[in-house]
């Protein structure tokens, strides 16, 4: 016996209503329902329905082209409203919130999936430290990206006090229907993940559309005989299901760079070949002098960008096996893949759901997170998430900066065309970079260093020329790199003053030189 109903991308577009709350799940290239996103654009340009859509996603699907994932969704007059962790590799759609043609929220990842938790068990929302003093803060920004968001009246979360102490309360977001993917499904709807690289929060996302009342459509490979499935590769049952779109191969690749690779999803091993090390640049001088920071056995997680480089030259200095590396997506131990695949990991040891991963960051399970800077200002605040009008959003930033053990920033110094000479133990400035990085108030607080203050989170900040710590008496100037003027080269490129350590030291000098540096952890 079915109990759920086989349709066409184009049946199942048919299904979405005029101001509907549609959920959706995936993780930029991963887990991305393509063919049904792409049904619902083909009937709006053809019938223009449905109209007016609340979008309610968790982190950022698409490949920063305007062609695929949620950048399908993305017409005028189809979308009234976004509520998403990530806006960036969707450059259509975050176009539209910049442009302010739609009315956009951004949450943190981790607070939406856990949302998604608690929508499905009908809680009153999500009550959570997570965003405290960022401008998801209703006393900052509240959580909205455009104007159109302001002028709304929607105010999607609260500051309230428990027990003495601050808490953000995020409200309910009943979704009317969701749109997730799987591998197979079976002719009775359950639905397994053999081929996917992550979980997410699919199961999570089911459930709240369900237990909302709404209709849940999932895309899938193939279906299958009834019974054929392994029970414990089904993650979404039968029983949440109502319809099941199969997709043809090309919207449905494994990840937007592969069409499929077993060592995503534990099937095989694959040897992991000798990672050739980085050229000595400022990319490699920060990640030299970001491993410095690491700590045996440390449980890490890398930001996409610079920090990436700190595991290669872990590999390369023979101290990598004292990075136990995540990923937000789930994946645990192995090695993080980048560009396309960005959330997969080659030769995973486990693949949690999404909301179990953040439950173990923002309980304080992560030694030492590794994350870019965007702008920094006077009071060690980290903006990563609005830049003038664009909105890239926080993403996991949130969850994983304000609850690690230890927090490194990595970034350039300055921005705009600098040129450096590194070799011979030191840093030579050839040409400055045109834009100032270190502000007196960044243009959005991603990561409050008020709040690190305030629970004593020891907090770096590495520049490929001088070194910042957050102090108790404020944001200090803790190293410069040999070679370098401490006024003309770091003071005068920075629009405040900061404390200057009186022991002021001078980054390693091995940091700056072609051979291995020969790093030691304590």
């Amino acid at each position: 016996m079915s109990f759920v109903k086989i349709v066409s991308a184009r049946e199942a577009a048919n299904l979405l209503k005029t101001g509907m709350t549609v959920a959706t799940e995936g993780f930029l290239g991963i887990q991305v329902a393509d063919e049904i996103f792409l049904g619902i654009r083909e009937r709006f340009l053809e019938e223009g329905l449905p109209r007016d859509l609340t979008l309610f996603h968790i982190a950022s699907q698409g490949d920063f082209s305007n062609e695929k994932g949620l950048c399908r969704l993305a017409e005028e007059g189809l979308l009234k409203r976004v509520i998403g962790a990530h806006f960036n590799t969707m450059p259509k759609l975050r176009d539209m919130l910049s442009e302010n043609k739609i009315e956009g929220f951004n949450l943190p990842q981790g607070v939406i999936s856990h949302m998604m938790r608690d929508i499905a068990a009908h809680k009153p929302g999500t009550i959570t430290h997570v965003g405290l003093k960022t401008f998801v803060d209703p006393r900052l920004e509240g959580a909205k990206v455009n104007q159109k968001a302001r002028d709304s009246g929607y105010d999607p979360v609260e500051l309230i006090h428990l027990g003495g102490k601050e808490y953000l309360w995020y409200k309910p977001v009943r979704p009317d229907a969701c749109i997730l993917r799987g591998s197979y499904a079976d002719e009775r709807g359950n639905i397994s993940f053999e081929k996917e690289v992550a979980t997410l929060s699919t199961v999570s996302v089911a459930q709240a559309t369900r237990n909302s009342g709404g209709i849940v459509i999932v895309q899938v490979e193939r279906i299958v005989g009834a019974g054929t499935l392994d029970p414990k590769l089904v993650k979404i049952p039968g029983i949440y299901v109502d319809y099941v779109v199969v997709a043809r191969p090309e919207n449905h690749r494994q990840t937007y760079a592969v069409d499929y690779d077993p060592a995503f999803t534990g099937h095989i091993r694959v040897p992991v070949s000798s990672i050739p090390p980085l050229k000595l640049d400022e990319r490699k001088v920060i990640a030299r002098r970001a491993a410095m920071e690491l700590v045996p056995r440390a449980v890490v997680n890398l930001g996409v960008g610079m920090p990436e480089g700190v595991a290669i030259v872990a590999t390369e200095e023979g101290i990598a096996h004292h990075m136990n590396l995540t990923v937000e997506s789930g994946p645990v131990g192995g090695v993080p893949a980048g560009g396309g695949s960005f959330g997969a990991a080659t030769n995973p040891e486990a693949i949690l759901d999404q909301g179990y991963q953040f439950d173990f960051y923002d309980g304080g399970g992560i030694d030492v997170a590794f994350l870019g800077i965007g702008q920094c200002d006077a009071k060690g605040n980290i903006n990563v998430s609005r830049f003038g009008t664009r909105s890239p959003g926080c993403g996991g930033f949130i969850n994983i900066t304000q609850n690690s053990k230890k927090v490194v920033f990595c970034g350039n110094f300055t921005a705009g065309g600098v040129q450096l000479e590194i070799g011979n133990g030191k840093l030579t400035i050839r040409k400055e970079g045109k834009v100032h990085k270190f502000i007196p108030a960044v243009e959005q607080i991603t990561f409050s260093g008020e709040y690190a203050k305030e629970v004593a989170q020891p907090v770096v900040y590495i520049t490929e020329r001088a070194v910042f710590e957050m102090k108790p008496e404020g944001f200090a100037l803790t190293e410069i790199a040999p070679g370098i003027d401490l006024q003309k080269d770091v003071l005068d490129q920075m629009d405040f003053q900061p404390i200057i350590a009186k022991e002021l030291k001078r980054m390693d000098e091995r940091i700056f030189r072609e051979e291995k540096m020969g790093i030691t952890l304590i």
